[in-house]
Parts: C-alpha cells; sequence; structure tokens
C-alpha cells in the first residue's frame, strides 16, 4: 500500500497550533516558546496573529505583575481590572496603564477618571481590605503582588445595597538558569450581602511549578473553598477576611505539603515500569527527599 501523502497545515491551523503552544506555556516562560514557534512557523504573518491572541490570554491567566513607568509601582494584569484590550486599573494608585501584551511591558500610565473607580462608600471597604491584604502577601509571598477590585456596585453610595470585592494574589519566582520556575496565584470573590449583614467568600488556589534539568517535570494544582462572616465596619472587615485568607492559603499548602510527603508511599511506587531503562533500582527509602512542597516554598519565597 502505497504511503498516504502528508498534507500541508493551513495558515490557520499552524496559528492554532502556535496559540496552543503559547497559552500553555509554563509560567514565566511564554517568550522562550514564543522565540521558538517563531523560528519553526517561519512565518511572520501567522506568528504575529498567533501573538497577538495567545500573548494577552496568557498573561490575564497567570496574573502578571508589571512595572508601570513614572515610578507609580507595578500593575497586575488582570481580567478584573482590565478596562479596554489594553487598558488596565491599577486600584491602589488610582492609575490605568496601557500594556504591550507581546512584549510583556507597560507603555504609559494615565489617571483613572471617576467612571472608572469605585465611590466613596465603597473605597473605604476597598481601602481597609487592601491594607490588611498587603500586609498579609508581604509576609507570606515577598515576591508577591496583590490587588483589590469592585466587581459590582462601585456606585453604591451608602449602607443598603450588595458590592463586590475580588482580592487576587499572585507570586511568581522564575529561575530558568536553575531549570525551575513556580508562581501562586489566588483569586478571592467576596460578595458584602447589606440584608442579611453577611459576607460571602469564595476562593480559587493554583500553584503552578514547572522543572526541566535532565527532564520534564510539571505540577499544576487547583483547589476552592468557600467560608463567610460577618459584615462590619471597613477595618473590622478587612482583619476578618485577611485571616480568613490567610488560614486557607496557610492549610492548603500544609495539605500540598502532606500530599507529596506521601508520594514515596504511594504514587512512585505505582508507577507501571519498576525499573527504568537504566535497569537501576529507584531508591524507594529516601523517595522522602524529594520533596516538591519545600521546592515550590523556596522558589516562591514562602514562608520566609
Amino acid at each position: 500500500m502505497a504511503e498516504e501523502e502528508e498534507t500541508e497545515l493551513s495558515d490557520d491551523q499552524k496559528k492554532g497550533i502556535a496559540k496552543w503552544f503559547l497559552v500553555n506555556a509554563p509560567a514565566g516562560e511564554i517568550q522562550y516558546v514564543s522565540r521558538d514557534l517563531k523560528l519553526v512557523l517561519n512565518n511572520d504573518d501567522v506568528y504575529n496573529e498567533a501573538a497577538s491572541e495567545a500573548f494577552p490570554v496568557y498573561n490575564k491567566c497567570h496574573l502578571i505583575s508589571l512595572k508601570m513607568p513614572g515610578g507609580f509601582g507595578d500593575v497586575l494584569v488582570t481580567s478584573y481590572g482590565e478596562l479596554q484590550d489594553n487598558e488596565y486599573l491599577d486600584p491602589k494608585t488610582a492609575q490605568v496603564a496601557i500594556v504591550d501584551h507581546v512584549k510583556q511591558a507597560c507603555t504609559k500610565v494615565r489617571p483613572a477618571t471617576d467612571e472608572e473607580l469605585p465611590s466613596a462608600y465603597v473605597e473605604e471597604y476597598r481601602c481597609a481590605l487592601e491594607a490588611e491584604i498587603l500586609k498579609y502577601v508581604a509576609e507570606a509571598y515577598p515576591k508577591g503582588s496583590c490587588s483589590v477590585y469592585c466587581t459590582n456596585g462601585k456606585d453604591v453610595e451608602e449602607p443598603g445595597s450588595d458590592f463586590d470585592l475580588v482580592v487576587v494574589i499572585a507570586a511568581a519566582r522564575l529561575s530558568p538558569q536553575n531549570f525551575c520556575n513556580g508562581s501562586w496565584r489566588t483569586i478571592w470573590n467576596i460578595e458584602f450581602k447589606d440584608d442579611i449583614q453577611k459576607l460571602e467568600l469564595n476562593g480559587k488556589l493554583k500553584v503552578g511549578a514547572h522543572y526541566f534539568e535532565e527532564g520534564n517535570v510539571q505540577l499544576d494544582t487547583k483547589h476552592e473553598c468557600r467560608d463567610s462572616t460577618m459584615f462590619q465596619s471597613p477595618d473590622d472587615t478587612a482583619i476578618s477576611v485577611a485571616n480568613l485568607i490567610r488560614r486557607h492559603e496557610t492549610a492548603y499548602m500544609a495539605s500540598l505539603e502532606e500530599s507529596y510527603f506521601k508520594l514515596s508511599d504511594n504514587t512512585f511506587k505505582d508507577l507501571r515500569r519498576k525499573l527504568p531503562i537504566t535497569r537501576t533500582l529507584f531508591p524507594w527509602r529516601s523517595t522522602r527527599q524529594f520533596s516538591l512542597k519545600r521546592e515550590i516554598s523556596e522558589e516562591l519565597g514562602i514562608g520566609k
């Protein structure tokens, strides 16, 4: 039987494949992937289309932090602060950053308009919560960034109506020279329910790590949790919410540590191949030395 002739991929197919590789690049590695893809595609038009669509998705998914010109500090690139395609609000400074997604750089800033900012009533709660979260992040994630956004009810002027805030925390430790990159991302949706004087919290935690020294090992784990607290004054509410976030994130890190501590007794021994290709026995009794949790903590600066 004659061999089937290989069919040349269309430009749309090539763009789709390129986008997949870009969007799924590990934390901090999209620029390396894009450089190689550009060489493989050998077609600037296809690459530019793929990059223009993939980079914004990647940047917002990984909650990258970019330095703003003019000494305004850093801005988180997240859908919660997105005003237009390339404009992102930084609530801490009330500035709007204009971002070049492909270059992963902030090109300029402008002051936010009154319409883009919450009312004074909502801002009091947002600002108090952000102050507490900044303290927590400084202690737990020395390499981390955070912001608090109003996602619903930003025009509420006084008690009697509901509004929502979102806490975004992102920490990344990129060390490609040591063949290791990692990220920690958490998003906390907080519903302020005035009628029942209660706050509902919904947290989504994501941890990713990539080790590629003489191999390719990736960690991609997710966790969701819920909690609630009383609707109080801005300062008391902020302290209560920050304590809940601290408790849940600390508990999740502890659960990761416990899971990977048990790898030697469970997952490693369930490997199908008892002997590697080298025919060398795996050191089962010393597998406890491979603590991914410890490596992640060290790379992200957690707990220091």
